[in-house]
């Protein structure tokens, strides 16, 4: 099979389409929703958004209009210096969040937050609590509110979502409309050597196949993990060669 070779995007475009999709994103539009608005076909908006579609004055113009703005003032946002906005880090326990996360942020200048932790904080419980007392249902409209609010802000953050944040279609793809994804992906073997490594002995605890369980859940939730913009594997690069990698990568697109 001969491998697709992505075509470098030239820099103009790659800002613009920054713009647009952060304005989209601010209006809280989805691409259907803009298309019809521009009057252009949904394919054209995902190359577009993604760096790829050199589009004419008048279909940005068409598109500014769809979104509130003009054409002069999404290439005056595109000129603007980037800023990193929110990074959001998925994977299940031990894909390397709570380690990778921190030194990213570093490299970003920016702060490193663990979404579980605010949501503990706005239940005033632990998350066992949370499940053991309010149940799931209360823990996923939790950590929705949670995002909202993180998102609201307005800061630029490195962010580690729960394992579980993809399971729910509504915050996913919140998530994925307003920050940058990465999943950081590792084998079965890695995720539990790097939680037992933590101390935290609950993956097998009264568990007759704890690594078939963890196989288990990690190729149910592949397919969504593999929807994120980036996609780093730890196990290979470890966690610098993994910082490095995504410091590259966020910092040219």
């Amino acid at each position: 099979m001969t491998a697709r070779v992505a075509q470098p995007r030239h820099p103009a475009l790659s800002a613009l389409a920054r713009a647009v999709r952060a304005r989209r994103v601010e209006r809280e539009l989805t691409l259907h929703a803009l298309s019809d608005r521009a009057g252009v076909s949904e394919r054209f908006l995902v190359q577009l958004e993604a760096g790829q579609g050199n589009i004419s004055v008048a279909r940005l113009c068409d598109v500014a209009a769809a979104l509130g703005t003009s054409a002069s003032e999404l290439l005056r946002d595109a000129e603007s210096p980037r800023r990193p906005g929110v990074i959001a880090l998925l994977g299940l326990r031990g894909a390397g969040k709570s380690t990778i996360g921190p030194e990213l942020a570093l490299g970003l200048g920016v702060s490193f937050i663990e979404l579980d932790q605010l949501v503990e904080r706005a239940a005033g419980m632990s998350l066992g609590e949370v499940f053991e007392l309010q149940g799931e249902a209360f823990y996923r409209k939790l950590e929705r509110n949670t995002l909202k609010r993180l998102l609201a802000d307005g800061q630029d953050a490195v962010v580690a979502t729960g394992g579980s944040i993809v399971s729910d279609p509504d915050t996913f793809e919140l998530l994925r409309r307003s920050a940058t994804t990465v999943w950081l992906k590792a084998r079965p073997e890695e995720h539990m050597e790097r939680v037992l490594a933590q101390g935290d002995e609950r993956p097998v605890q009264n568990r007759g196949d704890a690594m078939a369980e963890l196989r288990a859940l990690l190729r149910q939730r592949s397919p969504l993990y593999a929807q994120a913009e980036h996609v780093v594997d730890t196990s290979l690069l470890g966690v610098e060669g993994a910082v490095k990698s995504l410091l590259g990568a966020l910092c040219t697109t």
